[in-house]
């Protein structure tokens, strides 16, 4: 099989799965265990497994970049280090956007909001409901798995979404993008952009880069707003 047919039989495979039988809560908080943990494996370039001795403290931003900014040295860190056996979690439930986040930032600045809110909707619901050259597809469980990926990145968990689905359609090359492009941009390539997705259109990838963005500004408020009302409670 293509990698187009290939993730769409595992999309259809998912979906009957789902109907058949759903996963525990048990087994879903496992699976997010282990999709934590090996996403900090993931390094722009390739994803390196143990014994591979590389750490997160040799990473720098480049010097074309360094020239403009006032902190050479500021640039994203894991939000645990490698090895560690408990790793932190934010569970969503506990704090989540729309019942906490959008209320407390419009309170801090009149109708933000509003206009965040529209725009992470905007961007996720996004669809041509296309997948390359096949039409009246439902990208509805690709979409999630890649907003739900990045989030788990940053130690984001929600209770009700089986993270299995996120090791059966992101593939390796995917998994790189994806971290390079949410925590290091500067080190996107084209070889990178190509490397996945081969048969899909230009406007479907860059449909992908606007996901993962807002994905991310969506994580880091959430830490912020959440460390704030903290601070005022």
């Amino acid at each position: 099989l293509s990698e187009l047919e290939a993730l769409m039989e595992r999309m259809k495979r998912l979906q009957e799965d789902k109907e058949d039988e759903e996963a525990s809560q048990e087994e879903m908080a496992t699976r997010f265990e282990k999709e934590k943990k090996e996403s900090l494996l993931v390094i722009s370039g390739g994803i390196c497994a143990f014994p591979f001795p590389f750490s997160f403290d040799d990473e720098i931003v480049s010097t074309d970049v360094s020239r403009y900014i006032e902190d050479p040295g500021f640039g994203y860190k894991d939000f645990a280090r490698r090895g560690e056996d408990h790793l932190p979690t934010f569970r969503a439930q506990d704090y989540t956007w729309e019942n906490h986040g959008f209320s407390l930032v419009n309170r801090l600045y009149s109708d933000i909001g509003h206009l965040l809110d529209e725009k992470f909707r905007m961007v996720y619901n996004l669809t041509y409901n296309t997948m390359a050259t096949h039409e009246d597809v439902d990208t509805t469980t690709l979409r999630r798995a890649l907003f739900n990926y990045v989030h788990c990145m940053y130690g984001i968990r929600y209770d009700d979404y089986d993270y299995g689905e996120v090791n059966q359609l992101l593939e390796r090359s995917l998994k790189v993008y994806i971290k390079t492009v949410t925590c290091y941009p500067e080190r996107t390539t084209k070889r990178m952009y190509d490397s996945y997705w081969r048969q899909f259109k230009h406007s479907e990838k860059v449909h992908v880069n606007l996901l993962l963005m807002e994905a991310r500004m969506q994580a880091e408020l959430l830490y912020a707003l959440r460390a704030i009302t903290r601070h005022l409670t």
